[in-house]
């Protein structure tokens, strides 16, 4: 369990694809305190395990429905990743509760400067996930806890302040660019129940 506030941004060192799996490298520094073999690890808001820590980094396996549900098998080699270590109880939740399992791969449409901010349109990767997103609601993306800033036909806003810009990898969205989209845990419980119970 995460809270999509990330706590440093790592870099791609090498990404070597074995039949339908892979095993990824990234160079970190922050995160790399209480992160030992076996821990787990938010990249880019996708939760992985740690299967070799050095002391300048770490290598994740991923999985075939790791790389068909991310962009993690996208990334090159000096590519920044957003890194966040898991939530630890009582510990501060300064965004929302971010599960780590990605919902699918959502485009960026529209990369719009708004003095200070940045408004992004996202178009979602699939209609199952309309209703689990509501103005002033919450997502991530790439692993960063955001708000639903407004809601169109199979997309989404966002605006991004400009600490979120430097911070995170957000600062380098560009239309076409795709990201990982996880819907907020509370709406897709809600959504279950409702549907279970035959209401739409």
């Amino acid at each position: 369990m995460f809270t999509g506030i990330v706590e440093e941004m790592g870099t791609v060192v090498a990404l070597a694809r074995s039949g339908q799996a892979a095993r990824l490298g990234v160079r970190a520094e922050a995160t790399l305190e209480g992160s030992d073999r076996g821990a787990s690890l938010a990249v880019n808001g996708a939760c992985l395990t740690v299967v070799e820590r050095s002391a300048d980094g770490f290598v994740f396996e991923l999985g075939p429905e790791t790389l068909a549900r991310t962009t993690l098998g996208r990334l090159q080699p000096g590519e920044p990743v957003n890194l966040e270590r898991p939530l630890r109880f009582g510990g501060a939740l300064g965004g929302h509760l971010v599960l780590g399992h990605v919902d699918g791969v959502g485009a960026v449409e529209e990369v719009t400067r708004v003095e200070s901010t940045t408004r992004v349109r996202i178009a979602l990767p699939s209609r199952e996930l309309e209703p689990l997103l509501i103005p002033q609601g919450s997502v991530a993306v790439d692993g960063v806890s955001l708000t639903v800033a407004a809601l169109g036909d199979m997309s989404f806003e966002v605006m991004l302040i400009a600490y979120t810009l430097t911070a995170t990898t957000l600062g380098r969205l560009r239309p076409g660019q795709p990201t990982n989209v996880e819907a907020d845990v509370i709406g897709k419980y809600l959504v279950r129940s409702l549907a279970q119970k035959g209401v739409t």
